[in-house]
């Protein structure tokens, strides 16, 4: 994901267990379709818990059998020479250690100055609007505007143009972005059931009422953020959709053309020029000018994240946590390390705060890929190629691991935005079931994080900083809630009455127990 984050030491009370991750690297769900094979896999659609147990641990077996292959020679211990990858053994290294590097980051967004400095501007957006918004742009984005010129015109939406690479690149993008969120909305949709006789339950599946979309800009503009935000809002048919956007840096208040094309392929009309942290604000309290909305999602730096958090006391849902990018590779001995490299550095680019780890059961791949590394390093511009080198060393680095299962669990705890899984097509499928901690899983060295990225339509908005082990990127689910429905009939309260009595006395509530009484007139 495009943020900007710094990184340091994970609170406690943080999705992070490394004992819990090792664990649960375990075979997945059976019944599941092989990404590798395209057939699906079945199995006993139930089982006691003891049968389950005991197939668990059988498949587990079988599996650690298939992905130990991935093996080359014994891992080394001890100091190895250093290219631009950080090299570490993970048997070897201390508990301290493996904190440091699976734990990136959140000091910067819970600062104590920057919480306070967010806070105050927070409270001056609550208290003074649209007036609070363009203070805001003028301290902090050196940009003059009046309020009235804070919301993009229709005419700006009309005129705003790319050229014809870039405009048909942004159909291609939201083409698959819209087939894969129009699946899911498929798999959304009501349902009930009759769980005893008069009894049916189910649930009711409706868009939120309204969403904000932050979409970042600063180090460079990100039109795929603005189509990997807006089209599954738009999918989920969310009624009231605003997006707010940093103008261009150095300008006198323009939005990146693209930006703007890509909210006018999507119908999205309420768009917004706005520093980032009061925007998020006046998105939460709505302004003159910004209207409110119950949900904001979108990446951005460590200010832009804290004040999602700071809003959420305010009663404004938001998205946990979305930036500084990161990446991990798992890779055997038959990756291509040329193709390795150039995928590693795909996220390692993005910023000195970005994090971007190989595991690898090859000591052979890791020499050879340092090397790619070198030489596809010296043709990258030289902020892009310092940024990858601090990706890859201080925050970064290659881990080795003695197979794949290991492999697998390294990569559980870390619970990456984006995995690659760069291994021989025997072991795919097993090592695939290991892996169940990511944003998202790239299988094959022809699936790079850059195609994902941009236009495979796969969630590109993805849990960054460990929150892959709690939550998911942003789809049309997102923007949907669910609603629980009932309805019983004479017959089943009359079942359930004996229950329901025995538990409202049990807990005190006398009225709960009067209205049951009521209609069977006891």
């Amino acid at each position: 994901m495009r943020g900007q984050r710094g990184r340091g030491t994970r609170p406690s009370g943080s999705p992070r267990d490394v004992g819990d991750a090792e664990e649960r690297a375990a075979p997945g769900r059976a019944g599941h379709r092989s990404l590798r094979s395209g057939r699906p896999r079945t199995g006993p659609p139930r089982r006691s818990a003891v049968v389950a147990a005991s197939a668990r641990r059988r498949d587990a077996r079988r599996a650690r059998g298939r992905v130990s292959r991935g093996a080359t020679a014994p891992v080394p211990s001890g100091r190895m020479s250093e290219g631009v990858l950080r090299r570490m053994v993970w048997a070897d290294m201390s508990a301290e250690a493996r904190s440091r590097l699976l734990h990136r980051g959140l000091d910067d967004i819970f600062d104590p100055e920057l919480r306070r400095s967010i806070g105050e501007l927070v409270d001056d957006v609550r208290e003074h609007g649209d007036a609070a918004v363009c203070r805001a742009l003028a301290r902090f984005d050196r940009i003059d505007l009046e309020p009235h010129q804070l919301r993009v015109s229709a005419d700006e939406l009309a005129r705003a143009a790319v050229s014809p690479e870039v405009d048909a690149a942004i159909d291609d993008a939201i083409t698959h972005l819209r087939a894969f969120n129009e699946r899911l909305l498929e798999r959304a949709s009501d349902w009930s059931f009759e769980s005893e006789p008069g009894l049916v339950v189910g649930e009711k599946v409706t868009p939120i009422t309204s969403a904000g979309l932050f979409v970042p800009s600063g180090k460079a503009s990100y039109p795929s953020v603005a189509y990997q935000l807006g089209v599954p809002a738009v999918v989920a048919r969310v009624p009231r959709i605003a997006l707010v956007v940093p103008p261009v840096p150095g300008g006198a208040g323009e939005v990146d053309p693209a930006v703007l094309v890509v909210c006018r392929k999507l119908g999205i009309e309420q768009v917004f020029r706005v520093n980032g942290p009061a925007g998020v604000a006046a998105l939460g309290f709505g302004t003159e000018s910004i209207p409110r909305v119950r949900k904001v999602v979108g990446p951005g730096s460590p200010a832009v994240t804290c004040a999602q958090v700071e809003m959420q006391r305010h009663g404004v849902a938001t998205m946990m946590l979305l930036g500084p990018t990161e990446s991990v590779v798992v890779a055997d001995a038959t990756a291509d390390p040329r193709l390795l490299a150039a995928d590693l550095l795909i996220e390692a680019e993005h910023g000195t705060d970005s994090a971007v780890v190989l595991v690898t059961t090859s000591v052979d791949l890791a020499d050879a890929v340092d090397v790619e590394l070198a030489r596809q390093l010296a043709a990258l511009p030289v902020v892009r190629a310092d940024a990858a080198r601090a990706s890859l060393g201080v925050n970064g680095g290659c881990v080795f691991v003695d197979d794949l299962v290991a492999a697998a669990a390294v990569a559980n705890a870390y619970a990456p935005e984006h995995l690659q899984l760069a291994v021989a097509d025997d072991a795919v499928d097993a090592t695939l079931e290991l892996l169940v901690d990511a944003g998202e899983i790239l299988i094959g060295q022809h699936t790079p994080f850059s195609a994902a990225n941009f236009v495979i339509g796969c969630p590109a908005s993805l849990p960054t900083s460990g929150f892959a082990q709690v939550s998911s990127g942003i789809t049309a689910e997102t923007f949907l809630k669910r609603t629980a429905v009932a309805r019983a009939d004479a017959r089943a309260l009359a079942r359930m009455a004996p229950s329901v009595l025995a538990l409202a006395d049990h807990e005190g509530f006398p009225a709960h127990g009067n209205a049951i009484r009521e209609r069977l007139g006891s």
